[in-house]
């Protein structure tokens, strides 16, 4: 569709294969729970519209990027696509859906309590929210995109406040998913060497998107160079779901609404 940069990654680019993998693990999880009306927060360029539609009563997905909703609204038409920033969710009247999903979302809230108060809100009790998000404990460099990431402990006392059943679980990855970590953080090490002033934490996050950019870009490409066919042969079988969210690269969260 045309608007990827590093942060929206694309299924189309060699190079973002492993994150591509990482993001439609969640998807694959979750579609043997997913039960009634479905509603999607973030859905972006619709990389879960056909695993969670056709196990679904309905698919509703809402995204601020008004050129992915025009686009997935032409692709889908026998599903509801709704343009808008969140929080709040206006377009829809309270305990709207039996199923909410927001994966790698929650990072670019401001307002993340009211974003958890409204996911509450538009579930019909009974109803469940399954939400990935970056473990901080993993990240490598500060992303400028993000608004905040969160250690397992910080998630779930957040989610805590409005939900009486919390899971936390993560999302994690088998030896050769590991073995590309650990050559990203390498690579990422030797490039951050460089900010010896540690501007990466000094300048609003405004100044940092681009150099980020560009420098992620470059560094995946040679990462995909370098490990060609490692890199390819990633698949979303070699993330694993894993009780330990605190050393996961992703933290998964369930809540359940009584």
């Amino acid at each position: 569709m045309g608007i990827y940069t590093t942060e929206i990654t694309s299924s189309e680019l060699p190079s973002d294969n492993p994150l591509h993998q990482r993001l439609l693990k969640p998807y694959f999880e979750v579609m043997p729970l997913i039960k009634g009306d479905i509603l999607e927060i973030g859905c972006g360029e619709g990389r879960g519209v056909e695993l969670l539609a056709p196990v679904s009563a309905s698919y509703t997905a809402i995204d601020k990027i008004s050129s992915a909703i025009v686009q997935l609204s032409n692709k889908y038409p026998e599903h509801k696509f709704i343009q808008g920033n969140i929080p709040p969710i206006l377009q829809f009247s309270d305990e709207s859906f039996d199923t909410i999903v927001s994966f790698q979302v929650i990072e670019h809230i401001k307002d993340d309590a009211a974003f958890i108060s409204e996911i509450k809100r538009l579930l019909r009790r009974g109803g469940q929210a399954f939400i990935t998000t970056p473990n901080i404990a993993m990240t490598l460099t500060r992303n400028p995109w993000h608004i905040r990431e969160y250690t397992a402990l910080q998630l779930a006392q957040l989610a805590e406040r409005f939900f009486k059943q919390v899971v936390l679980k993560g999302i994690s990855g088998n030896e050769k998913v590991m073995e590309y970590y650990s050559q990203n953080k390498a690579s990422v090490a030797k490039i951050m060497k460089w900010d010896i002033l540690n501007l990466q934490y000094r300048l609003p996050a405004w100044m940092l998107r681009w150099p980020y950019e560009i420098l992620n870009r470059m560094n995946r490409n040679k990462l995909q160079q370098n490990n060609h066919s490692e890199v390819l042969s990633i698949s979303h079988e070699d993330y694993i779901v894993t009780e330990n969210a605190d050393k996961a690269l992703d933290l998964f969260l369930i809540l359940r609404k009584h």
